[in-house]
């Protein structure tokens, strides 16, 4: 009997050994899975609202009445009814010598060009919010403005595009440029 733990307890530790190499020595290479996200740009017939978050935009623009410098993001939240008509809400703050104003606004852009090109001319039409610094003294502010858009995207990498905006503001009493990046989907 003794016999038989002895050689019991004499493999065990190569039994260890064993299972300890076969766990650390490599097997094989190992690769990651690829994965290409779908094309967005007339690729597919996206008939249809379609809301998400697919991009967002930076801006720094000019207020060519009051001389009023503007930061500005803007959001890609969803097509409706097609890939080219497209919902962007956008946020402004100005900054002027006398008085700073501020605007959210959403806009309906259509695109006359796919994603996939490397200019996309597009206009567009809006509602904005907009005040000013003490604007509860003001008897009206906030004041609700009308929006026209006109402007173009040009390629600058494969997930962004610069920008080039005008905006007529308020009914066509103010003039806005703005320059910028923006994410581009499709790629």
């Amino acid at each position: 009997m003794t016999r038989k733990s002895s050689a019991h307890s004499a493999t065990k530790p190569l039994a260890w050994l064993l299972l300890f190499l076969a766990g650390v020595t490599p097997v094989g290479k190992l690769a990651a899975q690829d994965f290409t996200p779908p094309e967005a740009g007339g690729q597919e017939s996206n008939q249809g609202i379609k809301i998400g978050f697919y991009g967002f935009g930076t801006r720094l623009g000019w207020d060519v009445e009051d001389g009023e410098a503007i930061i500005s993001i803007t959001f890609d939240l969803g097509n409706l009814g097609s890939d080219q008509v497209r919902l962007r809400p956008s946020a402004e703050i100005g900054f002027a010598a006398d008085v700073n104003t501020y605007a959210v606004s959403a806009e309906l852009i259509y695109r006359f060009t796919p994603d996939t090109e490397k200019a996309i001319p597009y206009v567009g039409l809006g509602l904005a919010i907009a005040g000013r610094d003490n604007c509860s003294i003001g008897g009206s502010c906030p004041e609700v403005w009308l929006q026209f858009v006109m402007g173009f995207e040009v390629k600058f990498r494969s997930s962004m595009n610069w920008l080039l905006e005008y905006h007529a503001e308020d009914a066509l009493s103010r003039h806005r440029l703005f320059f910028g990046l923006t994410t581009r989907r499709g790629g």
